[in-house]
């Protein structure tokens, strides 16, 4: 009787952890956005404290570049989402980020304004 209790014990201590062994997604990510417009160009630095995602995108595109701050940020287990506002034109855009974790690469995609997802 004693064992098992232990054995219990021990099992609902290591579920506990699991969200503790999410991948550590801190540091430089870069990828390319196609949109109807052309490439984009972009460089992630996330920063991952608990559940909580901050950070900044720098985005180029054409010879330009930008950089905007990451907000609403979280990774639970293997699902991230945070949201960037870009400044297109003197007008503010927001993103909304969702991906999935997988080993060395985040896949997802972006909602952009009422434009449409990418």
């Amino acid at each position: 009787m004693k064992s098992t209790r232990i054995i219990l014990i021990v099992s609902v201590a290591l579920l506990c952890l699991v969200p503790a062994l999410a991948a550590d997604i801190s540091g430089k990510w870069t990828t390319v956005i196609t949109t109807g417009i052309g490439e984009m160009n972009y460089t992630f630095d996330f920063k991952v404290e608990g559940e909580k995602l901050t950070g900044k995108a720098v985005m180029s595109m054409g010879g330009n570049s930008s950089e905007s701050a990451l907000t609403e940020g979280s990774v639970k287990g293997n699902e991230i989402s945070f949201v960037e506002t870009l400044k297109v034109q003197g007008q503010e855009l927001r993103c909304d980020y969702k991906g999935k974790i997988s080993g060395d690469e985040i896949r997802g995609s972006r909602q952009v304004g009422s434009y449409g997802t990418e």
